[in-house]
């Protein structure tokens, strides 16, 4: 998904504390226009992914 998210329409419900992202603004809200979450058969958070994050440059 890298590459295809933009911040020009964000989510806004999203709260994200990764502040290395380059979709974290501060007030730890996600200005990503879409998430991609992975983690096929999933039994915990520990089994999930943010595919949305991208390193801040």
């Amino acid at each position: 998904m890298q590459g295809r998210v933009d911040k020009s329409n964000p989510i806004g419900r999203v709260k994200c504390v990764v502040n290395t992202c380059q979709y974290y603004e501060s007030g730890d809200r996600c200005v990503a226009s879409a998430i991609e979450i992975q983690g096929p058969n999933a039994r915990n958070t520990d089994n999930t992914d943010c595919a949305t994050f991208s390193p801040r440059h």
